[in-house]
């Protein structure tokens, strides 16, 4: 038992639609498990480090180099480092951007990232694709970046005198991450104007769920990442607002990259009638595995969930099954389209292997990776405005159009 609960708290997600906390995610961490059960035998292991065998042509090759350097190269030669160049090399050449090898001396840092232990300034990125650059989605309520005064839309042009790009954005979110109580100098460009921001890296404290009530009865919850716990999180809230007499609801789930899938499940679970299929999962070897609701109803009133192009990977499990089952009224924008699963698997030297495993589908089998979900009412925001945490609630066309919908049921 101890260990199924161990086991449990080590499932993690993440992300993404390339939204990064920094404190820090991203939601091409979406959709991942940590989980010591499938860690690799030695036997794997062991294959999978070792550059000297003889087994096939890469390794011929390696071998052949490295006597050549062994034998001729001037300076010294890190061992251990080429070791870990050349592996994470090989996996970056599948050309997927969610399979990672993570060196040993960055896994501890990650996996604790990930579980929602968080030092840093507490921002949400992500990359503006035509723009290629490094944009700030929203400060965390409460975090060191929103007390020095960072805005969703701002962009991050350098860190600590160093300029990035949007294709720089991992090292850009190395560089805001530290130790707790050192300063981070960001130079940020707003409305063509440059500022510079010093702001000290804490822990940040971060609570993914929003919760309102709004007017005629309307119940509004904000689900920023799905992290442990969120599923009862969103539970103890919506019974908040039904105690508060609330008749609808709206689920916003704009700029969300994702995270645990387990906890979007039992969100899902708590909508849809027992014994319907929530999500469909498929392996490299076409084994499907069918998630169905397992509980009576929790949630029985009309719904809106609001989406934009960065709902992303788990978001888009809910926002998918709750379209599918007509469940939902889903409004806004389509969503990014992260339709894999990643498994994190801790190797025998320390280092980490994150590995692309599953690809999902929605109930309706309607394939989510590399295509998004269509809303059932697309809703632009108001020209020019990126971000809806930007706007005030009277100039939020999305949420406005979810309350007129609500209004009218």
């Amino acid at each position: 038992m101890e260990e199924e609960k161990y086991l449990k708290r080590q499932r993690i997600y993440k992300t993404i639609m390339l939204v990064i906390l920094t404190v820090f995610l991203t939601f091409i961490i979406t959709t991942m498990y940590i989980a010591n059960k499938f860690n690799l035998g030695q036997t794997e292991i062991s294959s999978l480090l070792n550059l000297s065998s003889n087994s096939d042509g890469v390794s011929k090759t390696i071998d052949y180099i490295k006597t050549i350097l062994d034998n001729n190269y001037l300076n010294d030669i890190d061992s251990e480092k080429a070791e870990e160049w050349a592996i994470q090399a090989y996996v970056a050449s599948l050309g997927d951007p969610y399979t990672q090898y993570i060196p040993k001396d960055e896994m501890e840092e990650y996996k604790t990232t990930l579980m929602g232990n968080y030092v840093g300034i507490g921002i949400y990125m992500a990359v503006n694709t035509e723009k290629n650059t490094i944009e700030v989605l929203m400060p965390i309520v409460g975090s060191p970046a929103e007390e020095a005064g960072i805005l969703a839309g701002d962009t991050i042009i350098s860190v600590d005198g160093v300029k990035y790009t949007g294709d720089d954005v991992d090292a850009a979110a190395n560089s805001i991450k530290g130790k707790e109580g050192s300063v981070v100098k960001l130079e940020i460009l707003r409305n063509q104007e440059i500022k510079t921001f010093e702001i000290t890296r804490r822990k940040v404290d971060i609570n993914p769920i929003i919760s309102k009530k709004l007017e005629n009865n309307i119940g509004y919850i904000e689900i920023t990442s799905f992290d442990e716990e969120t599923a009862q999180s969103f539970k103890m809230k919506f019974e908040e607002l039904k105690n508060q007499g609330i008749t609808s609801l709206i689920i916003d789930l704009r700029n969300n990259g994702g995270g645990l899938v387990d906890e979007t499940l039992e969100i899902a679970d708590l909508i849809v009638p027992k014994g319907n299929e929530l999500l469909v999962t498929v392996d490299k070897d076409k084994n499907e595995v069918i998630e169905k609701a397992k509980k009576d109803i929790l949630i029985d009133m009309p719904i809106v969930v609001l989406v934009n192009g960065n709902t992303a990977s788990s978001s888009e499990i809910l926002a998918g099954a709750l379209k599918d089952l007509n469940e939902a009224t889903i409004v806004g924008t389509k969503t990014y389209g992260k339709g894999v699963i990643q498994q994190l698997l801790t190797l025998r030297n320390g280092a980490g292997l994150k590995l692309t495993v599953q690809e999902y589908y929605t109930p309706n089998r309607n394939k989510i990776n590399g295509v998004g979900i269509e809303p059932n009412i697309v809703v632009e925001l108001p020209n020019g405005v990126e971000s809806h945490y930007n706007l005030k609630e009277s100039e939020d066309t999305q949420l406005q159009k979810a309350i007129e919908i609500l209004k009218g049921v």
